[in-house]
Parts: structure tokens; C-alpha cells; sequence
């Protein structure tokens, strides 16, 4: 029998002791990317039911994002604080990212990114002087968690005038999204076995009142190479026809709204078309909050009971919820395009949920055009069919225009799908058949 020398011992043991150490470090990433600790949380937030108002906004502006402690200000709007809350993932999502950690790598090429299996491409906390930090939160919202299928059974949107504080028009749809790659969940797990296009995920969406677009229908498939464009199409009832939308469109109003479909999930378009930049880590407050404790409305009698979140300010534009206190990621976005329409937004992204929770978005000459606010729910406080999904809800948008002093909301029920949707239920042959 061979003995061990002493070197060959302490080699051993000085292997042993870097793997623990750095399976440690995994562990602390992990649990720090996906945890929010509520009581740390609470010792830095203001009381829950403090009203935030323009008597005493002054007191509170380190906690509100730029722009929105001015509208506070100027009457348009007050905040009620909520106690903080944890979304974690489902833990499927949080055992891919402790399997892959550390194997997802930036190319040198834009909007490029290397050997993503699964679970969140970086979890580590981004750094100021990581010349890359912005690229990697980026695809972090790209890929972050969502159940593998989605529905919006229910989907109304509505324009308002804040000037008359009327609303100008009422829409309602129905939606619906499907991811083929990079599944955690729902099966098949990792991917769906018939995408020859190699697309990532797909959004639907079908136009069901007033009559005059009643049947219009928009799909996009968003590749998983992202220097690929989008494809997206738009089927028009009034021509029985579909048509393929250009790049260009998908920065137009949609439907007359003041949304873009590049605005559609915060940022709906390529990675490689921005440059993006972290600006910093912000304890700031959020719309984040547990659906059945809000003022809710009954909007279209629902058969099961469901109630939607409801709007309060200036012109009902803005969500009536409370916010709660979040750890935010600021990550800037400018389209290399300059002829795109804006020269920059500014998201406040959610470091639990990676979800772009708030943004400021500037027009071409960089004055403040637009403030999205986007509301999520806890899951197991919505609609029952989500409970234990994991999933932040999205209940509520507003975008509000600051300049024409004009808002679109809109008001979701979000679900778990019925039943399980298919690869063909994304096709333009899809379009046509529904159609019909």
C-alpha cells in the first residue's frame, strides 16, 4: 500500500477546502439573488398605511424614483405603503440557476450571449465597474422566471384624456404566451420538440371589443438568436388578410394607445439594439403587492369572482394599490438607432423578480416623454389557479405621457393556462384559422 506524502496531503485538503468555499459562495449568491429579507426590509420602510402625499413627499423623495415623487408633488397622484412581501421562483427555476451558475459568458458581439442552459444567466450582484453589468441584467429580464405558458383571459385597456379627465376609449383582448426554449417547469422540460425557427417564446394577442377592430390579432415570435429580428405579424379583420409588421412598426402606437409594441413586458425588443448601462443599486419604492388585500372592482362580471385592480389620481391613471420597499437594480437603455423615438429609458428593475417594475422613458431630444408603471402581484394572493406558480402577477400597467398629458391603462387577469397551449397556436396559419 502506497501512503500518501505530505504534500500530496495538504493538496488534497487545500482542494477539499476551495470546493466547500466556493460552494458556499454559490449557496450565498443563490440565496441572495432569490430572498428578501422582510425583516431587514422593514426596519429601513416607512410604517405600512403611511400615505405619501404632496404634504409630505419632501420627507420621502429618497425613496421615489425620479419623476414620480414630482407627480406626487403636484397632486396627481399618493402612494399607500404596503408591508413588504417575497416572490421567490419556483424552485425549479432557483435549482437551474445553482446547476448552471457561473457557464452563461458575454460574447464580444452584441446581443450574444454563450452557453445559457437555464434558471438566471447571472445571479451574482452586479458591479459599477463591470463594464458589462448592464448587458447581463438585461438578459437576466430576458430569461428571468415565468411559468412556461400564460394566459390574459381578460385584458382591458383604456385611454384617458388628463386634461378633461375623461376616458376617450375602452378595449378588450385576449392573450396569451408560450416559451419554447429554456423551460423549467412545465412539460417537456427544457424545450418544446418541434421549433425548427429556433424561437425563444411567442406572445398573442386577439382584439375582442369594440366592433370596429373586433378579430385583429398580433403575433410575435421573438427568436432565441437574438441578432435575428423579431418576427411579428398583424391580422386585419377589416381586410381578412395577414400582414407582416417591419421593424420600424414595432415602435409605432399601438392601436392608437400610448404603449409601443417594443414597450410590451418593459422591453419588448432585441438586446443587441441598446446599449445598456447599470447606473446602481436602490433601496426604492416599488408596485409590488398581494391582489386580494387592494381596493378591488368588478370590471365585465366574472363567473369565478375575479376582481381587477382599479385606478385612483389624476384622471384615474395610476394604479390603486400600495407600494412596498425593493431592492432596485437602474439600468438604462439607448437604442443605437437614432432614428428610433427615444433616446434612452431608465428601468427600475426588481432584483428579486428581475421585472421592470417602473421606467422613465425620454423621447429623441432627451426630455421626459413617458412613466410606465407596471404592478405585480404575489401569486398565492391571486387568482386561486396561480397559487404556488411562483410567478410575479403582472395586474396592472400605466403609461402615463407627460408631455400630451394622455394615459393608457390597462387592467389583467393573469392565469395558469386552462388548458395547454401549442406550438401551432403561435403560427400565422394560426392567424388565418382564427380568423376566419
Amino acid at each position: 500500500m502506497i501512503k500518501p506524502t505530505f504534500k500530496a496531503s495538504i493538496f488534497f485538503w487545500t482542494v477539499i477546502y476551495f470546493s466547500f468555499s466556493a460552494t458556499l459562495i454559490q449557496a450565498d449568491v443563490i440565496e441572495g439573488a432569490f430572498s428578501a429579507d422582510l425583516d431587514e426590509i422593514n426596519s429601513i420602510s416607512p410604517q405600512p398605511g403611511t400615505i405619501i402625499d404632496q404634504n409630505n413627499v419632501d420627507s420621502f423623495e429618497q425613496l421615489l424614483a425620479p419623476k414620480l415623487g414630482e407627480l406626487i408633488k403636484e397632486g396627481f397622484y399618493s402612494i399607500k405603503i404596503g408591508a413588504p412581501i417575497s416572490i421567490k421562483p419556483h424552485q425549479a427555476y432557483i435549482d437551474a440557476t445553482a446547476e448552471h451558475i457561473g457557464t452563461a459568458k458575454l460574447d464580444d458581439k452584441p446581443g450574444v450571449v454563450l452557453n445559457y442552459t437555464a434558471g438566471r444567466p447571472f445571479p451574482e450582484p452586479p458591479e459599477l465597474d463591470d463594464p458589462k453589468a448592464g448587458d447581463k441584467l438585461a438578459w437576466n429580464m430576458r430569461y428571468t422566471y415565468a411559468y412556461d405558458s400564460g394566459e390574459i383571459t381578460d385584458f382591458f385597456w383604456q385611454y384617458r384624456d388628463m386634461h378633461k379627465e375623461k376616458i376617450e376609449r375602452t378595449l378588450s383582448f385576449y392573450a396569451s404566451s408560450l416559451r419554447f426554449m429554456h423551460r423549467h417547469v412545465e412539460q417537456p422540460v427544457p424545450a418544446l420538440p418541434r421549433n425548427p425557427s429556433e424561437v425563444y417564446n411567442a406572445l398573442y394577442l386577439k382584439v375582442i371589443s369594440p366592433p370596429d377592430l373586433r378579430g385583429t390579432q398580433l403575433l410575435i415570435q421573438r427568436m432565441e438568436d437574438d441578432t435575428k429580428q423579431e418576427q411579428a405579424w398583424l391580422y386585419l379583420a377589416t381586410h381578412r388578410r395577414v400582414r407582416r409588421l417591419a421593424s420600424g412598426q414595432t415602435t409605432d402606437a399601438f392601436l392608437g394607445s400610448d404603449i409601443m409594441i417594443e414597450d410590451f413586458l418593459g422591453y419588448n425588443g432585441r438586446i443587441k439594439d441598446q446599449r445598456w448601462t447599470y447606473k446602481g443599486t436602490q433601496w426604492v419604492l416599488l408596485p409590488y403587492f398581494n391582489h386580494n388585500e387592494m381596493p378591488l372592482v368588478e370590471v365585465n362580471h366574472q363567473q369565478d369572482g375575479y376582481r381587477f385592480v382599479g385606478f385612483t389620481g389624476k384622471a384615474d391613471c395610476f394604479p390603486d394599490i400600495t407600494w412596498q420597499m425593493r431592492k432596485a437594480y437602474i439600468l438604462e437603455a439607448e437604442p443605437y438607432d437614432e432614428r428610433h423615438p427615444l433616446s434612452k429609458r431608465l428601468f427600475y428593475v426588481d432584483a428579486q423578480t428581475m421585472q421592470p417594475a417602473f421606467a422613465n422613458i425620454y423621447d429623441r431630444s432627451g426630455k421626459l416623454w413617458k412613466v410606465a408603471i407596471a404592478g405585480f402581484s404575489h401569486p398565492d394572493a391571486h387568482h386561486p389557479v396561480n397559487k404556488g406558480s411562483g410567478t410575479p402577477m403582472i395586474d396592472v400597467v400605466s403609461m402615463i405621457d407627460i408631455q400630451a398629458m394622455h394615459c393608457t391603462t390597462l387592467q389583467f387577469k393573469a392565469m395558469v393556462p386552462r388548458k395547454k397551449l401549442k406550438e401551432t397556436d403561435f403560427t400565422v396559419q394560426a392567424l388565418r384559422a382564427k380568423g376566419r
